[in-house]
């Protein structure tokens, strides 16, 4: 169920940690972290996804409330969703990318399909 890692954080640094992840990755296309961090990342990314393919007043002001940066959401809504307009769901990809050297936490990259 989406939503119920708590990340060893306290909840308002756990949403703005994974509104800053979501924002990278809609900017990049592609993030490196750590499975469980991409595993949540993965629904919210998806969820502005499906907002950015209605296109609406309403949506962009939703996505606003979300994302960090407006350069993002304006790519968002003009580049990223209608690419998938067509798609029903699973606009993201989760690669395992093996231990991280430091404290051998499970990494993982996760890019826009």
């Amino acid at each position: 169920m989406p939503g119920t890692r708590k990340l060893g954080r306290p909840t308002d640094q756990r949403i703005a940690m994974l509104r800053n992840l979501v924002t990278s990755l809609l900017e990049n296309g592609r993030i490196v972290t750590t499975l469980a961090r991409a595993k949540e990342v993965r629904c919210m990314a998806d969820k502005m996804i499906t907002l950015g393919k209605t296109n609406t007043l309403h949506s962009r002001r939703q996505a606003l409330s979300y994302i960090t940066d407006k350069e993002v959401v304006y790519k968002l809504f003009e580049e990223i969703a209608p690419k998938y307009a067509e798609r029903q769901g699973g606009y993201t990809r989760i690669i395992k990318a093996g231990p991280r050297r430091g404290d051998a936490a499970e990494t993982a990259i996760i890019e826009l399909v």
